[in-house]
This record gives structure tokens, sequence and C-alpha cells, in this order.
């Protein structure tokens, strides 16, 4: 089957109108009623990169699915553009769940949400927010707190100058509305967002795509590394899977979070780094095979 209707649209989080993309089966109707499945990626990303990659998998194997742009990235409107916000990326994933079970061709009771990377802890807290999903999935979920991601940024000297930065950003755009930025990839740059070697970003085969803005609002750091991702898992309650392995990033926190979780919940483990699961075809197929199956059973056939 292939995914050969598209739908470009709009809906409203917090007064931002958000750019979406719904990619139905060849043989979708829109008068008929199917389960759909929500698809973001990793920070700083936009909906064209991974979320669109496994948008269009699912699809072709029966499913309706939807990505969007979150507020202040991409096609979406929104300031301070390309701030990494948690909290703000919360409320458009619970606005983007409410917005398509209105649409005639979902199934309002049976939207499930597809985490890639760092969304999957945002959409786990989506969850406990009230999120009214029927299933909760992650690839290569990256769920952290303050303790857990300081390594990756050199601990708490790392951690102090970028919230330094930080600061001294979030006042400069009190001040006058601007707001500074820095890449969200540059190898070598301690000041961009990412700074190890990651191909994906570098690529413009792979992440490194026009419809990407390799920036970040350096007031992002604040946010990023204090957010609490790992504390929801408690408070949900629906059925969760997770694609993952021990060469990606927190395996440990994986297991923790499936463990805290209040509901029926699948662990899928395979070999692959973090940044393979984005794009690479072993791992794609290895998360639409084991994720089939269980997106069938949670939501039922179309």
């Amino acid at each position: 089957m292939t995914a050969a209707r598209t739908l470009e649209v709009m809906f409203f989080s917090g007064g931002a109108s958000l750019a979406g993309r719904f990619i139905l089966p060849a043989d979708a109707k829109l008068t008929q009623p199917r389960p759909c499945i929500i698809a973001t990626g990793s920070w700083l990303t936009v909906k064209e990169q991974m979320a669109q990659l496994y948008a269009k998998r699912l699809a072709r194997r029966g499913f309706a699915t939807f990505i969007f742009d979150f507020a202040g990235f991409g096609q979406s409107g929104g300031a301070p553009r390309q701030l990494e916000h948690p909290v703000r990326k919360i409320a458009d994933m619970i606005a983007a769940v409410e917005f398509v079970r209105t649409m005639s061709f979902v199934d309002a009771d049976a939207v499930a949400y597809l985490g890639i990377c760092a969304s999957a802890q945002y959409a786990m807290a989506a969850v406990a927010r009230g999120a009214k999903l029927r299933a909760l999935a992650s690839v290569a979920g990256w769920f952290h707190d303050a303790a857990s991601v300081a390594p990756f940024y050199g601990g708490d000297d790392g951690v102090a100058m970028r919230l330094a930065r930080a600061n001294a950003a979030a006042l400069i755009f009190a001040a006058t509305g601007s707001t500074p930025v820095v890449p969200a990839y540059a190898e070598g740059d301690d000041r961009a967002g990412m700074f190890i070697p990651l191909e994906y970003y570098s690529s413009p085969a792979r992440g490194a795509i026009p419809a990407w803005s390799n920036t970040m609002a350096e007031a992002s750091w604040t946010y990023w590394l204090t957010f609490d991702g790992l504390r929801a898992g408690s408070e949900v309650a629906i059925p969760a899977a997770f694609v993952h392995a021990e060469q990606a990033v927190f395996p440990d926190h994986i297991r923790a979070v499936a463990g805290a979780m209040r509901a029926d919940v699948k662990q899928f483990w395979t070999e692959g780094d973090q940044i393979q699961f984005y794009d690479q075809p072993k791992q794609v197929t290895f998360a639409m095979d084991a994720l089939t199956p269980w997106f069938l059973q949670t939501l039922g056939s179309s």
C-alpha cells in the first residue's frame, strides 16, 4: 500500500497557528474513520525530518498519520523562534491530539502518539496532562532529567556555562524582543545545541534538509537542562511500547519509565545507535515491524 494522499492543514495552540500534514493510505476515504498516529521527532527538528519518514511508513501500512511543526519551528507561527521549550511543546501536542480527533477520517477513540527521540518524553508528559490518546509509542526515546543530561554537556561546569548564556539571552529577549540564536548543530562548537559528530545533521541526504533551520534560541538551555522527562511515567495509564537499543541513549531510563507506567507496556530491543533510528533502513524497519502489529492490536484495524 502506498501513501497517496496528503492534506496540508493548520490548527492552533496558545494563540499560534501550527502547520500540520496528514499522510493517508491510498485507499483512505474522508468519510470513513480509521486509527491515526501522530508522529514527532527529536528536539530542534521539523516535521519533514524523522517524523515524516515514520509517518509515511505507517501510512503505507494502513494508518492515517499526522505530523506537525511545533510553535516557533518550521512552517508554524509562534515566538520566540527556535526555542526548545518543553512546556510549550507539550501544549502543542495536546492541541494536535484535540485537532486530529475532530477529523471525519479519524477514529477519535483510536489515536496514538509516536515520539521519536526527545519528543517521546514530551509525549509522555502530554499523556500525564490529559491528552486523549489510546496508546503511546517511542522509538529511541530520549528521557532525561537534570542529573542524567548534564554529562552530555561537561557536567556541572558545562551546565553552568550554558545556563549563564541562556540567562543572558532571556534578558536580551525581554529588553528588545530579539532572540539570540546559535547553531542547532555544529561539530566542535560548544555554543551549539549538538556539537559532537552527528552525520544526520550534517548530511543533506539525511537530516540537513532545506526545511530545517539549523539554529537554536540560546535561551533553550534553561528549559532543556532542567526538564524532568522521567517523572510523568507513573502518571501514564494507557498502553505503551518502546523500541530501543542498548547502544542508544539512556536504555536504563526506558526500563525505569516502562516499569513505572500503570498499563500494559511492551519493549522491543534491537541493535543500533541513537541516530540510526532516525532514518537508517535496518532500525526503521525493525521499528515498523515491531510497532505495526502492536498498533493494530491496541488501536484496532482500519
